[in-house]
């Protein structure tokens, strides 16, 4: 079927770069667009009229952790000064012992097999994705029974995922004094591997553009360097995109170097994996940043040199107090930056806007982190990390994915006059402007309505999910804490 788009402005993709087409039109059939301009004269099946509305392309979501939704979202705003501000809940360093429901690393196989929490997390996940324009998303090393069912959602509801079960050689734990120690486990993280690659393989198979694999050693320092070696090995075997978490944490910088002498960039480069399509999760907290006070090496040159792509996750590193130490730098030093959402919220637009306003801040630079800068972190230079020059952009022989957003609707005011939709997007748009999606030329989301999803009945089983859960959260914080002793409802005090 052929189906052509009349939109307010449509935001194709020129000679490098996004442009913005005033009354434009698109034309796409089956998975591909055919046509991006102002006039198309041709044979349609379909007509679809937006003229309140930008096209744009879908946004590609670079870090997404599915099993932190249902029970994370807004109740680990308290990170442990301890920790570095580490969220107090954070279930990678639970309690020795601790079984949590909805999340399979703290379930032996028999409980994980028939736990609901799991499929909710994923239908959650995808669903709130969607809803927020995301039409590719990356998930960063979930268990295989949660990269099992995104794979189910992606199908489902039609939505891109690149997905690969994270394996690491070690982790950290917690003691009851919430002291922490690395707990090393060399022959399961090679099973875990094995298990990474049996999943990837499947998904490289699978017919679909929707599926895709990743290769996911979860957190740097606690993989072996044999471990990230495979890696690389396996990336090159199969023309496999990476991702890893990497200078996202004080605690893992220092014990690289302790262990290494090298920083985790540097580490990362001794083994081989700094490339364009390694999306490294992060890379705030790196050699170069003041906070760091570490005097040796040029992590920024050297990801610069290798043209290491990062995932930069604005609106929940700025909750624990960071953020990139300077937008501007990372781009001059040639590092492609891309923007995830990493747990929540999903809006896409709150993460490009928080990306541009604390990119001029750090940066000191009102010209830093342009509206246009961080549309493309968004879109294009993402598909640039994953290896794909068919996704994040608007243009003849690109896959069909794309969304409507009605920043020109009469009854909201937020937008005022429209100079420049990208802009206004990014300076004023959030999530719920976005009325339509489309996937892979499947129409996933019309009207803000989800085939197959009903929100408000998803809302209410995610609350209940979580409302179960929460008193039974000292029984595996390190401290023993209560849900109301680690995060006390807000309350305003009286000066």
């Amino acid at each position: 079927m052929r189906t052509l788009i009349k939109a307010r402005w449509v935001i194709a993709f020129e000679q490098g770069r996004h442009c913005v087409i005033d009354h434009g039109q698109l034309v796409y059939e089956g998975e591909h667009i055919i046509y991006v301009g102002t006039r198309y004269d041709g044979h349609v099946d379909q007509i679809i009229e937006a003229p309140d509305s930008v096209l744009a392309p879908g946004f590609i979501d670079t870090h997404v952790h599915s099993g932190h939704r249902a029970l994370h979202k807004l109740l680990a705003d308290g990170g442990r000064p301890a920790l570095f501000g580490q969220p107090y809940m954070d279930v990678t360093i639970a309690r020795q012992g601790t079984q949590i429901r909805g999340y399979p690393n703290y379930l032996d196989q028999e409980q994980a097999a028939k736990d609901p929490g799991i499929a909710l997390h994923a239908t959650f996940t995808a669903a709130e994705l969607l809803r927020n324009g995301v039409t590719t998303f990356v998930e960063l090393g979930g268990h295989v029974l949660v990269q099992e069912a995104l794979w189910a959602q992606c199908e489902e509801l039609g939505i891109r995922g690149y997905l690969g079960p994270g394996y690491d050689s070690g982790r950290w734990q917690s003691d009851d004094k919430g002291q922490l120690e690395r707990i090393p486990y060399p022959d399961q993280g090679e099973q875990l591997f094995q298990d990474a690659l049996a999943f990837i393989r499947r998904a490289q198979a699978h017919e679909s553009d929707l599926i895709h694999g990743i290769l996911v050693p979860r957190e740097i320092e606690n993989c072996s360097l044999e471990l990230l070696r495979q890696t690389v090995r396996a990336a090159d075997e199969l023309n496999l995109p990476m991702a890893t978490h990497a200078g996202y944490n004080v605690i893992e910088f220092m014990e690289t170097v302790r262990e290494h002498g090298l920083t985790p960039i540097e580490l990362l480069n001794h083994v081989g994996m700094l490339r364009p399509t390694l999306n490294i999760g992060h890379a705030n907290l790196i050699s170069n940043n003041p906070k760091m006070n570490y005097s040796g090496g040029d992590d920024l040159g050297l990801m610069g040199q290798k043209k290491v792509s990062i995932s930069h996750c604005p609106v929940n590193i700025v909750r624990r107090a960071r953020t990139l130490d300077n937008w501007k730098a990372y781009r001059q030093a040639g590092v492609n930056i891309t923007i995830g959402s990493d747990t929540y919220p999903r809006d896409m637009f709150m993460n490009m806007r928080t990306a541009s306003y604390h990119g001029k801040v750090m940066s000191h630079d009102l010209t830093a982190a342009s509206a246009a800068e961080v549309f493309e972190a968004a879109t294009v230079a993402a598909a640039r990390s994953l290896g794909r020059e068919d996704l994040g952009r608007l243009a003849a022989n690109a896959r069909a994915d794309m969304i409507l957003v009605r920043i020109g609707r009469s009854d909201v005011l937020r937008y005022g006059p429209i100079w420049d939709p990208i802009r206004s997007m990014v300076e004023c748009g959030i999530g719920d402007d976005v009325d339509t999606v489309i996937c892979n030329g499947r129409i996933s989301m019309r009207d803000g309505v989800i085939p197959k999803v009903d929100l408000p009945a998803l809302r209410r089983q995610v609350q209940d999910f979580a409302e179960d859960i929460w008193p039974s959260l000292q029984d595996w914080d390190q401290l023993k804490r209560s849900a109301q002793d680690m995060c006390p409802i807000s309350r305003c005090t009286h000066l």
